[in-house]
């Protein structure tokens, strides 16, 4: 009992020593989460973009025979220079020749029927209606003999263009059957090129507006690279794969030693505009779509949905969801989410004033 007793006295003096003890220490509260951002401004810029074509011959023409017959002269081969109206090949005509003569001859004979016909109705020595058969008996052979001087034309081939003969796809002697290609002019004089564009890209030119092109072959040479070219004309259809449309540009002048087939590489460069940029990396993307975090001034992270526009070098345009001063992260991502305390460790800017941005790859 004596025991129990002591051990009950005891246990209430822990109890009131307890009491007389100060309160643990609230714990702090978990540290801000760490971040560098980047303030949205907008420059006045102009975008320039390289893509690579292939130049190509503005007129070529291919040369198909429209009557079938022998090949009795083909007298230009690859690399001869023609003029517009020259003969190039000479089909065997002496067939279409004898059909054509035979049919003048049945025309003569038709005329003379009518006039014979003609003064025997006036004098009513015949019907009527042997007038009308003679009259359709000429109009028949006028009409056969129109036909077969025009097919004897066919047998002569001439070129359209001035140009230089590209190919040369048969030989003096071979039949050639109706619409067989027989050879192909190109005029080198003018050369082309054409590229994609994306769709971003391709509503900032316009006709006319001038490029520059660089010709690989023609480097070291003593034409000018890079060469001069001009937006000759833009397609009104877009690739609903790729979201790209095809620009077409001139070579002018021609430099010499450029031919069809040399590769090109074409800097397009559109007029400079004011945009609103942020860097690239602060761009997120999600099945919602793009997004990025910005800084309140409660220093708290918030998520703003954004419309990008082209890529320029290491920034993104913004078409809406920013505005000019908006701080976006653009390190520290990690277990980020809207509302989260944030510290900004390093704040920067982007360069300011105006320029032109240039970007070679993939980008749009």
């Amino acid at each position: 009992m004596r025991v129990a007793f002591l051990s009950l006295v005891s246990l209430l003096a822990l109890l009131l020593v307890g009491c007389n003890e100060p309160p643990a220490p609230v714990q702090s509260k978990s540290k801000p989460h760490l971040v560098e951002t980047a303030t949205a401004l907008r420059q006045t810029i102009a975008i320039e973009r390289e893509r690579t074509g292939t130049l190509r011959a503005l007129q070529e023409i291919q040369i198909y025979n429209q009557e079938e017959g022998r090949i009795t002269a083909l007298p230009f081969y690859e690399g001869d220079r023609v003029s517009k109206g020259q003969v190039v090949a000479q089909l065997d005509d002496r067939l279409l020749r004898a059909q054509l003569a035979r049919t003048q001859a049945l025309r003569i004979k038709a005329q003379k029927d009518l006039k014979r016909i003609q003064g025997l109705v006036d004098r009513r020595l015949t019907a009527q209606s042997e007038l009308t058969r003679v009259e359709t008996e000429l109009a028949v052979a006028r009409a056969n003999e129109q036909a077969l001087a025009t097919r004897l034309d066919y047998t002569t081939l001439r070129s359209p263009i001035s140009g230089v003969v590209s190919q040369r796809l048969s030989e003096t002697g071979n039949i050639a059957e109706r619409y067989t290609h027989l050879l192909t002019i190109s005029d080198q004089s003018s050369l082309i090129t054409e590229v994609s564009v994306s769709e971003l890209l391709i509503n900032k030119l316009k006709l006319d507006d001038p490029v520059e092109l660089t010709i690989d072959a023609l480097a070291g040479r003593q034409s000018p690279n890079p060469l001069p070219g001009r937006i000759t004309r833009i397609y009104p259809n877009l690739d609903p794969v790729t979201r790209t449309g095809t620009v077409e540009i001139a070579l002018q002048p021609v430099p010499v030693g450029a031919r069809p087939g040399q590769l090109a590489r074409v800097r397009l460069r559109t007029q400079q505009a004011e945009r609103l940029l942020i860097p690239f990396v602060a761009l997120r993307r999600s099945s919602q779509g793009e997004y990025v975090f910005t800084v309140d001034a409660q220093q708290r992270a918030q998520i703003v949905p954004v419309v990008t526009g082209l890529r320029i070098g290491d920034e993104i345009e913004i078409l809406s969801g920013l505005g000019p001063g908006d701080q976006v992260v653009v390190r520290g991502f990690t277990n980020l989410r809207a509302g989260t305390q944030v510290a900004v460790v390093i704040n920067e800017a982007l360069p300011g004033g105006a320029g032109t941005a240039s970007a070679v790859g993939s980008a749009p």
